[in-house]
């Protein structure tokens, strides 16, 4: 029975009360040597270093969460967008050469002389 702690010492107070003695205030007493403190500040790393804060500061897990979701989900709408201005684009492109083609085939003589003065045009600027 060696190896279990000691019992903590309990005091009746005045009034009748019981109280642990560990837990009464300590009477302090002034030193004549100033205690030197040493304080460790320690940074946290680039990682999750928002999250830390947001935990921090007492804005809670609210904030946490908005970040895991929000993030993924704005990565996500980005790419959609991305997708659809390419799909856009190509539209454009395809659409652009296949009026070209079609105004090239139907005009006939005068729409590849009014091609090539363009062309012409465009060289000399």
């Amino acid at each position: 029975m060696n190896n279990l702690p000691e019992p903590a010492p309990v005091v009746q107070l005045p009034d009748g009360t019981y109280v642990y003695a560990d837990q009464l205030p300590a009477i302090h007493q002034p030193t004549a040597v100033p205690q030197v403190v040493h304080q460790h500040i320690h940074q946290a790393p680039p990682d999750r270093t928002v999250q830390r804060v947001a935990l921090g500061s007492g804005v809670g897990a609210g904030a946490v969460a908005a970040g895991v979701y929000f993030g993924p989900l704005l990565v996500g709408a980005l790419t959609a967008i991305a997708a659809n201005l390419a799909i856009l684009a190509f539209l454009a492109v395809a659409l652009t050469w296949g009026v070209v083609t079609v105004v090239k085939t139907v005009g006939g003589q005068d729409g590849r002389a009014a091609a090539s003065a363009v062309r012409r045009a465009r060289r000399r600027r």
